[in-house]
């Protein structure tokens, strides 16, 4: 115990550290991928039949095949294949993560707009063409709202599930929390041995998920008087 107390300032010097990155990735996924998982989604709904197939294949392809195989693939294909490792360093594998849960995310959030938009009822696009608004009018001020108060409960799930996969970055070496609490079972700035950081990487991923939890639960709850 009085050897736990003496390495604890050093171990939470380097999960703070590796939290930080967690929190960067997180923060550049969500950013990234809720626009663009809009942008598959009107893909995948298109009338134009070769672009509505190709976004439905490749949907399927991202979310039929595990995170982290994407994930070495997007590091390790430029290299393996065109002999050309783009992703140098570790910021170039903090991009190479960031690229694959962006693309991966974009997708699983596409199947739920896409359930959002097509959950409106069609009478309501319908009245709005009756009334003479445009189907952009009839999107942004008829459809969006109804549909941000279906999506909200399938998207914070995927939020909470994000947090968690963060973790996959630490297959390609990306510095994260859970690369830091190895680190010291491997030997780390003196440490050799430790197995407990790694376990307590977990504190740090129920807290993040709680503070969501209750932030996406709050707006649940605002969005109630669209019922």
């Amino acid at each position: 115990m009085e050897l736990i107390m003496e390495q604890m300032p050093i171990v939470i010097r380097s999960l703070n550290s590796g939290f930080l990155q967690t929190l960067k990735l997180f923060f550049v996924t969500l950013v990234g991928s809720v626009p663009l998982g809009l942008v598959i989604a009107f893909g995948s709904m298109s009338r134009f039949k070769p672009l509505n197939c190709l976004t439905r294949i490749f949907v399927w392809i991202i979310r039929g095949t595990p995170l982290m195989i994407q994930l070495m693939i997007v590091f390790y294909f430029p290299g393996l294949v065109f002999h050309n490792q783009i992703w140098r360093g570790m910021d170039g594998r903090f991009t190479a993560a960031a690229v694959a849960f962006i693309i991966n995310y974009a997708c699983y959030f596409s199947v739920i707009y896409r359930g959002g938009i097509q959950g409106v009822p069609v009478g309501q696009e319908e009245a709005g063409l009756v009334l003479g608004m445009t189907k952009r009018q009839i999107f942004f001020k008829v459809k969006l709202l109804q549909m941000i108060k279906r999506i909200v409960p399938p998207m914070s799930n995927e939020i909470i599930t994000l947090v968690k996969d963060t973790s996959l970055a630490t297959t390609i070496a990306v510095q994260e929390i859970i690369w830091a609490g190895e680190s010291f079972a491997k030997g780390s700035q003196g440490i050799s041995g430790a197995i407990w950081p790694l376990f307590f990487t977990a504190v740090y991923y129920l807290v993040f998920s709680g503070v969501l939890t209750v932030l996406l639960g709050w707006l649940e709850r605002k969005l109630e008087y669209f019922r």
